[in-house]
């Protein structure tokens, strides 16, 4: 406000009237006022506030500061929030008001964002290439202690989803610098797949590989509901100066708010969105899809939804799509964000409700075993129990077959190991298994790749077509 307005008590009223008009004119309520009444476990109600679902409100009490919450539900007058923060402190009776009546009123005749910063309660958060280097936490704020974020701008996070006709289908290899997975399990740009494991075996390292080898423009990593020291581990020891440049981090541990999880996972993605609509190639690796939806099984559950499945309601089921399809090729091949994310099966059961229904919406699944991990065999890949639905779009039929023959003498060996090993099984009374026991000690060699190095497409191929005695492809 100028000295001229501060003086003039006309000029004041006018600026009042014109903060009115403007509100008036995009249809926004002059104030939304309502009341905190009730705090049960996760759950806030509030009374006199009413907001569509995913409005972001703010919960002032006296002698501390505001708490972000989000609109979860509702019941005829009283609106359900989950709270985005603390909420030790908040008392009975405090105000809750929404977002948006705290942001700006741009003046009449100015220029506005395509989406009007008026709508009320609709979270935005900084989007653009500002990001890049950095490691920010579920609400955009920086992490790293390197100051604030510069060219950024804050953007919508729910997004219109992209027409299946208009995605380019995934027609491009691409390599992942793992030998195992270039050879056997083969990646398109654009896919989508999990990474399946129990805990401990090895799927942090494997998404550290990733990071580092794989061919792409962006990195997008999404820690979500994960050991927070993994955070400052996953920057310094997997990516590196090198990685760290071309990356962003977004982060929600595993002590955040269901709410700040799932925002977490939503916001990661739209910065993967947002650098796929400029028509890079991004990478992103989410740690972990179980965690989300765990986080929506809190939600849902503190809220009344019934439980289905192993306690998990069945908006968990809903939600795991909706995140999922937006990764993928871009509008007509501009672009594309190849996805991996990883489930966790719970006491390494691939038929957990979670790890089930992830494998059906995914492109493909790679399953890491306990008992290779135990054995000492890295990565630990269970290629028998892997697969990648777009391989043979994407690889010629000479790779393809090679694969499919070391597939297969894999198995074999596997179907006989019993014999083998207490001495039972006769060598020459069966050809095929006779080539399998020979070849079993190089193939497991060949499936096997220290964290710090690389293998390429062509490399990997080559070598597995060595391995089989067969020559290059």
């Amino acid at each position: 406000m100028t000295d001229a307005v501060a003086t003039d008590p006309s000029a004041v009223w006018q600026q009042l009237l014109d903060d009115a008009c403007a509100r008036v004119q995009v249809g926004t309520s002059l104030e939304q006022r309502g009341t905190l009444t009730r705090l049960a476990g996760l759950v806030l109600e509030a009374s006199g506030l009413r907001l569509p679902v995913g409005s972001q409100c703010y919960i002032r009490s006296p002698a501390r500061e505001p708490v972000l919450a989000e609109v979860v539900g509702f019941s005829q007058d009283r609106a359900y929030l989950m709270p985005a923060g603390d909420v030790h402190g908040l008392t009975s009776g405090a105000a809750v008001t929404p977002a948006a009546a705290f942001m700006p009123v741009p003046r009449l005749g100015q220029a506005t964002h395509q989406e009007s910063d008026l709508d009320v309660g609709r979270l935005r958060l900084p989007l653009g290439n500002g990001l890049l280097g950095r490691v920010v936490d579920a609400h955009g704020a920086p992490m790293d202690r390197m100051g604030p974020i510069l060219d950024v701008a804050p953007l919508a996070l729910d997004r219109s989803p992209v027409n299946a006709m208009d995605r380019a289908p995934v027609r491009e290899v691409l390599d992942t610098g793992i030998r195992a997975i270039n050879a056997l399990l083969t990646i398109g740009r654009g896919q989508r797949i999990g990474l399946f494991s129990g805990s401990g075996v090895g799927k942090s390292v494997l998404l550290g590989m990733m990071a580092r080898y794989t061919s792409a423009d962006v990195i997008v990593v999404g820690l979500i509901g994960e050991r927070g020291r993994e955070v400052k581990e996953f920057i310094e020891d997997i990516l590196g100066d090198d990685g760290r440049a071309r990356s962003v981090v977004v982060a929600a541990p595993a002590d955040s708010p269901p709410m700040v999880r799932m925002q977490g996972a939503a916001y990661a993605t739209a910065i993967a969105e947002s650098f796929r609509d400029q028509g890079k190639h991004v990478l992103l690796l989410m740690d972990s899809l179980t965690r989300y939806a765990m986080a929506q099984r809190e939600i849902a559950l503190a809220i009344g939804e019934p439980p289905a499945t192993k306690g998990y309601p069945p908006s968990c089921f809903a939600k795991l799509p909706q995140l999922v399809e937006r990764s993928g090729n871009g509008l007509h091949g501009v672009g594309s964000i190849t996805a991996f994310y990883t489930v966790l099966s719970e006491g390494d059961d691939q038929q957990d409700p979670i790890a089930d229904a992830a494998r059906a919406i995914l492109d493909g699944h790679i399953v890491l075993s306990r008992t290779l991990a135990e054995a000492g065999h890295y990565p630990a890949i269970d290629i028998a129990q892997s697969a990648s639905r777009v391989m043979h779009n994407v690889v010629p039929s000479s790779h393809f077959e090679l694969a499919r023959r070391f597939r297969a003498t894999s198995a074999r060996y596997e179907k006989g190991r019993d014999l083998v090993q207490i001495g039972a099984y006769v060598a020459g009374s069966d050809p095929s298994m006779d080539r399998a026991v020979t070849l079993h000690e190089p193939m497991q060699a060949f499936l096997q790749q220290g964290m710090h190095a690389s293998a390429t497409l062509g490399d990997s191929v080559a070598e597995m077509a060595v391995v089989l005695g067969e020559g290059a492809p």
